[in-house]
């Protein structure tokens, strides 16, 4: 294998999570069982020091349709809101025609806020079922892949391109990053929003590896991509959202001069090691701990005659319970607010899904999946917890949403 940014073939595994199904790929009852698996292996380049995983899902069996929304979680739309309001009061209050394009839009939550600015907007999103969702919203969405093709027959170029949750996904990564070095404007602006593989780490949230996430970002291995493509990140910031993500602002190369803020993270970065094998190899010791301590949790709580429901169905849980081996045995069911996974079995270790309206007696315990969303759900369960219903999160982010 070669380097998914350098082209380098100095590559070493150093976290195996064995053979897992896509993950995102919720089964109807007829289909349980008759699931793919393929490695989940992530791999270090010596090199440019990016994380990355060895096998590939073509992106047509991952993204062609999907069953997430990003609309469904209100802390996630309200992060969205912030992001659109910031680009535009830092870079383009006052301009009066402006416009910006989002790679992987979604149910277009994103751009509804862009909208609500007065963008022009266009969403480029690869699911059929989100695309048409987006698209009887009001926000104009092509289905497609994006890249070098898709941009050439699109025509234009935009002010700013957002890429949320999805840079670290791209099988044709560089020509995603040519696409957009065409259409971005010359004092336009770039924002790219990933999972911070520094916080990956830091919360030991491995959950996050999965077959979509191609690639595991740190400021510096991402900066060796987007410098081999003549572009230059000028700012960044860590937030909260997803346990951690970087949400980072670039420009044509020499387009803007790097925050004192950006410099300071970088050189956090440098000081903990988080781009050293060392870090990896500490990372995948302590996966398999938690393994450990999880399920005797788990066993604990069976043996005591308590019932363990899932609280989410996130895609990230289920690399966690298939490499956990937690089936129905120890959790009976995924508790889900997304309607659209209605009746439907997680991959690999086949738990039903429920819909929250379908719950008619809670558990003695919510084992967290959607631990990214802690604040928010600890917020909205009130009422549980003082019935003495245990949230418990296998993941403590120590930056939560």
């Amino acid at each position: 294998m070669i380097c998914r940014v350098c082209d380098s073939t100095h590559l070493e595994p150093v976290v195996d999570l064995g053979e897992q199904p896509w993950c995102n790929n919720f089964l109807r009852k007829e289909d349980v069982g008759k699931e793919p698996f393929y490695p989940l292996r992530v791999l270090f380049c010596h090199d440019c020091h990016t994380s990355q995983l060895d096998f590939t899902v073509k992106k047509e069996v991952m993204f062609g349709d999907h069953t997430y929304l990003s609309g469904v979680t209100k802390s996630l739309s309200e992060h969205f809101r912030n992001i659109a309001h910031e680009v535009d009061s830092r870079f383009f209050v006052g301009q009066s025609q402006k416009s910006v394009l989002d790679i992987g839009s979604n149910d277009g939550t994103q751009l509804e806020h862009f909208q609500t600015l007065g963008y022009e907007v266009l969403g480029v999103e690869s699911s059929k079922t989100t695309a048409r969702i987006a698209n009887e919203a009001g926000v104009p969405t092509l289905n497609a892949f994006f890249n070098r093709e898709t941009m050439n027959g699109i025509g234009k170029q935009f002010d700013v391109f957002n890429a949320s949750g999805v840079f670290f996904h791209l099988e044709e990564l560089h020509s995603v990053c040519e696409a957009i070095k065409t259409g971005l404007k010359k004092d336009g602006v770039f924002v790219v929003q990933f999972l911070y593989m520094k916080s990956i780490m830091e919360n030991l949230a491995f959950d996050q590896i999965y077959h979509e996430h191609l690639l595991y970002y740190t400021l510096e291995t991402i900066e060796v991509l987007l410098n081999r493509h003549g572009f230059s990140m000028f700012d960044a910031y860590l937030a909260p959202i997803h346990g951690g993500s970087i949400i980072g602002f670039i420009g044509h190369r020499g387009s803007r001069q790097p925050t004192e803020r950006l410099l300071a993270m970088r050189e956090e970065e440098r000081v903990s090691g988080c781009n050293t094998i060392e870090a990896y190899r500490k990372f995948d010791q302590h996966i398999k701990w938690m393994k450990q301590e999880n399920l005797a949790y788990l066993g604990t709580a069976k043996k005591a005659g308590k019932r363990v429901y899932g609280f989410g169905a996130p895609v990230k849980g289920n690399t966690m319970l298939n490499y956990f081996g937690v089936g129905p045995d120890l959790i009976e069911c995924l508790v889900e607010k997304n309607a659209l996974r209605r009746g439907l079995y997680s991959p690999g270790m086949h738990i039903p899904l429920l819909i929250e309206d379908e719950v008619s007696e809670p558990p003695n315990i919510y084992y967290v999946l959607a631990w990214n969303f802690k604040k928010e759900i600890l917020a909205n369960n009130r009422a549980l917890i003082d019935k003495g219903v245990e949230f418990y999160f296998p993941v403590n982010p120590k930056v939560s949403a």
